[in-house]
């Protein structure tokens, strides 16, 4: 999710308008999570940088401490069985904000959170995630069982459908077609250094099984 200044003061705004609404609370704890990562999104020479390997000591921790806030508030009007997409989707930064102070991820509260979340929303972005957490906690194998799961129509087009599954396929050793889905995720990806850092992986995968085929 890339937001800017204004999108964040137009949450703020509307969590003013409904201070008793969970989910514009939610949203504005998810909108600030991901712009507090902004500065770490590129290194010093411009390249992308995922966010399992960004500096978390880059992240505004201001910005963080404000949409931890905001979830919190969040909660009490929300009964676990009814919280909606964007407290999920904040709770899942969340965890991924606490690498600050832990030093780790939690994948498993992540992988849970998105199966929550996938099952709300059926959404693709949300089953892609899935697949990506339960690939942490459980192996490659796993997450692409989930990924396979999915309608192939939905995410022709969807461009972190195939770079989670070029990175998976890489992990399970199946090169060809790892290369494969490197080459359509390039290919569906306008942002010039995403594309940059796609290209990298996909010409570091090893070339034995590539050849065979």
């Amino acid at each position: 999710m890339v937001l800017s200044d204004e999108a964040v003061w137009l949450a703020r705004v509307l969590r003013e308008l409904l201070p008793g609404e969970p989910e514009v609370r939610g949203l504005l704890a998810l909108m600030l999570h991901c712009e507090a990562r902004r500065p770490a999104r590129r290194d010093t020479d411009g390249r992308y940088v995922p966010l399992a390997d960004q500096d978390c000591m880059r992240w505004r921790r201001s910005l963080i401490a404000e949409a931890e806030g905001e979830l919190a508030a969040a909660a009490p009007g929300s009964r676990v069985s009814h919280v909606g997409r964007f407290q999920l989707e904040a709770a899942i930064q969340s965890v991924h904000a606490e690498r600050c102070h832990s030093g780790r991820t939690d994948w498993a509260a992540i992988a849970l959170f998105y199966d929550r979340l996938a099952f709300l929303t059926r959404a693709a972005g949300a089953e892609v995630g899935r697949a990506a957490a339960h690939a942490e906690v459980e192996g490659a194998a796993a997450g692409l069982r989930l990924l396979d799961q999915i309608d192939p129509a939905r995410v022709s087009t969807y461009q972190p459908y195939w770079a989670v599954s070029a990175h998976l396929l890489a992990r399970s050793g199946r090169e060809a077609a790892a290369v494969a889905a490197y080459d359509r995720a390039i290919e569906l990806t306008s942002d010039e250094a995403v594309r940059g850092f796609l290209l990298e992986r996909r010409n570091a995968v090893p070339l034995s099984d590539r050849l065979s085929k």
